[in-house]
Formats: structure tokens, C-alpha cells, sequence
């Protein structure tokens, strides 16, 4: 049952201090009161531009900030918040593009894999597991669901800072929806909410974050928690007490996973573990857990944690003005984001003039990632930049089932042009890649400056031609084209219940199993 209850100021510690008025905790606070007699209070350590009250000699009696105090009361309204008609149209795109990344990524071995997690530990029956037969707990769906949306790089991400923020907030909203029955249009700002505050919480700190902590899963970890905590319809204070959860929860390291070549453990560093982390954090405290009033100021707080020059300022700065969904994209092919822009180039350079890849001696990718990294000639064939040029010049066009061809990596012809791609570093100040092929007979072909879905966001159209192509295999035409008609009017869903069964499996068979899909191996 949903706990709709209006944004209303609780007192700073009342329920962080509650304890029952029992002979033991009598004689608890007496030994307290002895203790604090015999022993003077040590000096109050220096706040993050939050000064202690007067007289405060608990941590408990630390204030809330301003920047919490705006921050949380937004989270709370967001549910009932009505939102510019661009940002609603984007967000009905991500999310229909995340229902996509969900559906095809459950042939592969990340997404077989949470399949079969789920079905072992699925828990109370409330939450669909998208592309299956079963149903599981919110917290188990939402980490399933999230690791199948990453199973690839077919999920969106967040522009300017390290972060796919569709997986996770989008299979919280969905989990913890379906456990509350909200509506569509409660769905979707839940999802929006989880943009804007994974984006602004990663924005406050990645300057200060250490090279091996992820920013992926940071970002991720708020995000679900804010989308989560609004589909729940949590209360300013329950929203404070949740943001501190999905602090304690944040974890990560950023170098690796690139050495599970199955893409299982990125699936659950990007995706499966911060969505349900803040699956937990919002059910724990709609639950009646209580917990840090204040994680963002105060004595080791969250931002001195991780970059103590931060501006607490940035976490609210144009909230509810500019929406952080605007700023993420979708996109084109299914593959990671550091190959989009060269593959833009590659087919501008086809476009105009046919390639022979016979002929061809060298080419010269310069681009701003690509060099020095996992996208350089790496494990995964969605992210291995050699073996997607490769593909893109011998077959003219990259679809999902080639970019997750491991099998033909290791294709002769692939192999030889994938050994004359030489990655170099992109040019200072510049996102757009630069490709030169020599030809065999010494002529030179160049291709830069080529508009990409960063500066031209994907159409409506194009991003149904996505969905449509990503889903159609797996749950067939039909739930395809329903499915994106009504994401589509999602305002006009009374119950989100109502996408179940056109996520879930129609086919009486079952779904497939994984030796049928031989490129996903």
C-alpha cells in the first residue's frame, strides 16, 4: 500500500534519536548522563559549510542544509510535478530505448545470466522480469532487469559525464512502480527524477573522484535510488534518509571489468548493482528505517568522501529549470559510445564514394577515446573499435547481430583489415573523430566534422527503428508494436501493470536458449 503523504517537515533527529522508554534503556540514558558529567564533550569537528547548532554535542543534532533541505522537498513533489512537453516526449524515448536494450540483451550471456538469477531467487511475486515468464521482488527485478538493459551497449548514456543512466533508474522506477501499481505518468517522472539526480550528484563529484572508483555505478546509485524513492512516494525526510542509504551503498572500480569478456560483471557494475541498491535504500525506509539526516553536510559526509572541494550548490542548481534528461542520449548503433562517432564518420565516408577494402593500406582513427584503452582492439566486439570499422567497411553497415558476433572477430578478412586500424589520440578540444584511409595506390580519404547523435539527437522515428529492430526478434512483432504505442502514451496508463505482458514472453515454448543465439557466445 502507498504511503501518500504530503511533503511535511519532521523535526531534525526525532526519529533518529527515538529509542523505547524501556528499565534498560532507563539505565542506558543514565549512564549516558554520567558519562557525559565525567568526560567533557570533545571539540566539534569542522562541518562542510554547515555549522553545528548551538550546543550540539551529537552528531544527531547536526542541522539540515539548505542544499538538503531544497533537494529533498523536490524529490518529494517530483511525483505530482508537471514537466515541460520536450522533456516528456524525451523521456518516453529513453525509456522505450532502455525497454529495448532490456529485451535484446536478454539473449546474451549478461542478460541469460540474470535471467537465471532471477528465476533461482526471485522472491515474493510483484515485479516483471522483462523478457521472461517469471516474476520476482522489486529489488531482485530491478538488479535483473538493469543487467539485462547493460548485457551490451545498447543503453543510453549521460552526456559529459561517466554514467548510463537509463538502465538503472528505469528498472527502479519500473520494480518498485509495479510493487506500488503507479501510473505511467508517476512512472515517468520517477524516471526523469532519477536523471536529474544521478547526473547532478556524479556532476557535484567526479572532478575529486579517484581514477579506480566507477562513476558509472555512482551515478547509477542515485539515480535509482531518486527514481525508486518517487515511485514509492516517499516524504522530504524519507527522501533524505534514502539518499544516505544509496551513499552508503556506493562502490565500484573502474578498470576491472573489461577482463570478463562475457560482459556479465559490467552488466552488474553499470546496471544491476546500483538499481538495486536503490531499490533497497527507497524499500528500507518506506519500510520505517531511519537514518543520517544530512549525508551531503556535516562530519564525514558524502562529498567530503569523495571530493572535498566540491560545491554542495551543483546538486541543485537549475533543478526543476533544466532536466538532466535533455542531456542524455541515444544511441545509433549497438555498440559502446566511444565507437559512435567513428562509425558516423565511417558511413559519411561511404556515403560518398565506394571503398574497396581490398585496397586499402591503412586507416588512421584519431579520436578522443579509442586510444589507450578497452575500446582498443579489446575482448568485446561491441566495444573493439579495430573490429567495428572492419565490419562497418566489409559489410557497409553494422547491425546487433554483427557488432555481437564474437565468432567472426576471428573471420580471415576481418582479421587483416582489423590489423591495418591504427588508433591514435583525438585532437585537444575536440569530440569529433578524424579517419584517413590510404589506399593501396597512394590515395588518401579523410572524414571529420561529422554531426552525430550528440549534436542531432535521434528522431522519434529513429528511435522506434531501433526499438523495433532490438525487440521484434525476442517477443515478436506484435508486443513490439504495442509495447511502443503505449510507452509512447504513457500518460494514459492508469496502472504500470499494464506493460507486463508485453514484456514478458507470449511464446508458449519459453524463451529461447542461449545455444540458439550462436553470435552471443
Amino acid at each position: 500500500m502507498v504511503r501518500h503523504v504530503a511533503c511535511n517537515k519532521t523535526k531534525d533527529s526525532e526519529r533518529e534519536n527515538a529509542l523505547p522508554l524501556t528499565r534498560r534503556s532507563v539505565l542506558q540514558r543514565a549512564g549516558w548522563i554520567l558519562a557525559a558529567a565525567t568526560f567533557p564533550p570533545l571539540a566539534a569537528r569542522p562541518l562542510f559549510g554547515v555549522p553545528p547548532a548551538a550546543g550540539a554535542q551529537t552528531r544527531a543534532d547536526y542541522p539540515i542544509s539548505d542544499v538538503m533541505t531544497r533537494l529533498s522537498t523536490y524529490m518529494c513533489q517530483a511525483r505530482d510535478h508537471a514537466l515541460p512537453d520536450d522533456v516528456v516526449e524525451r523521456a518516453k524515448l529513453h525509456i522505450l530505448d532502455t525497454f529495448g536494450a532490456m529485451v535484446s540483451g536478454s539473449e546474451l550471456p549478461a542478460g541469460r545470466a540474470a535471467i537465471r538469477f532471477a528465476r533461482a531467487y526471485g522472491g515474493k511475486e510483484v515485479a516483471t522480469i522483462v523478457a521472461d515468464t517469471v516474476l520476482c521482488g522489486p529489488i531482485e527485478a530491478a538488479l535483473a532487469n538493469a543487467v539485462m538493459a547493460h548485457a551490451d551497449e545498447s543503453d543510453d548514456h549521460m552526456m559529459g559525464v561517466g554514467y548510463h543512466p537509463g538502465n538503472s533508474s528505469v528498472s527502479a522506477a519500473l520494480a518498485v512502480g509495479e510493487q506500488f501499481s503507479t501510473s505511467g505518468m508517476h512512472f515517468l517522472r520517477a524516471v526523469v527524477l532519477g536523471y536529474d539526480i544521478g547526473a547532478r550528484v556524479l556532476h557535484t563529484v567526479q572532478p575529486g573522484l579517484d581514477v579506480h572508483k566507477s562513476s558509472f555505478s555512482l551515478g547509477g546509485v542515485f539515480g535509482a535510488t531518486a527514481a525508486a524513492a518517487c515511485s514509492a512516494s516517499l516524504t522530504d525526510q524519507q527522501m533524505r534518509w534514502a539518499l544516505s542509504y544509496a551513499a552508503q551503498q556506493c562502490s565500484g572500480l573502474s578498470g576491472t571489468y573489461p577482463r570478463d569478456l562475457d560482459h556479465i560483471e559490467k552488466g552488474f557494475d553499470f546496471a544491476g548493482m546500483p538499481a538495486r541498491s536503490g531499490v533497497t535504500a527507497a524499500l528500507l525506509v518506506h519500510e520505517g528505517w531511519n537514518g543520517v539526516n544530512d549525508i551531503m553536510s556535516g562530519p564525514d559526509n558524502f562529498l567530503l568522501a569523495n571530493y572535498p572541494a566540491a560545491n554542495p550548490a551543483l546538486l541543485i542548481d537549475q533543478l526543476g529549470e533544466h532536466y538532466a534528461m535533455m542531456d542524455a542520449g541515444i544511441k545509433r548503433w549497438t555498440s559502446g559510445g566511444p565507437s559512435q562517432e567513428p562509425l558516423y564518420a565511417m558511413e559519411a565516408m561511404l556515403k560518398r564514394q565506394p571503398i574497396d577494402p581490398n585496397k586499402i593500406q591503412e586507416v588512421i582513427l584519431r579520436a578522443v577515446r579509442g586510444h589507450d584503452n578497452n575500446t582498443d582492439n579489446g575482448g568485446w566486439p561491441d566495444l573493439n573499435i579495430q573490429y567495428l570499422l572492419a565490419l562497418m567497411l566489409i559489410d557497409k553497415k553494422a547491425t546487433f547481430r554483427s557488432i555481437h558476433d564474437k565468432a567472426r572477430m576471428q573471420d580471415p578478412a576481418i582479421v587483416a583489415l582489423r590489423q591495418k586500424v591504427r588508433l591514435e589520440p583525438g585532437f585537444p578540444g575536440r569530440r569529433d573523430p578524424l579517419i584517413q584511409i590510404t589506399l593501396t595506390d597512394g590515395t588518401r580519404l579523410v572524414q571529420d566534422d561529422v554531426p552525430t547523435y550528440v549534436q542531432n539527437p535521434l528522431t522519434r522515428e529513429q528511435v522506434i527503428a531501433k526499438a523495433r529492430d532490438l525487440m521484434e526478434p525476442v517477443i515478436g512483432d506484435t508486443s513490439t508494436s504495442r509495447l511502443i504505442d503505449r510507452v509512447l502514451e504513457l500518460e494514459k496508463i492508469k496502472n504500470i501493470h499494464e506493460l507486463r505482458p508485453l514484456l514478458q514472453w507470449t511464446n508458449p515454448a519459453g524463451p529461447p536458449r542461449l545455444s540458439e543465439y550462436p553470435y552471443a557466445k
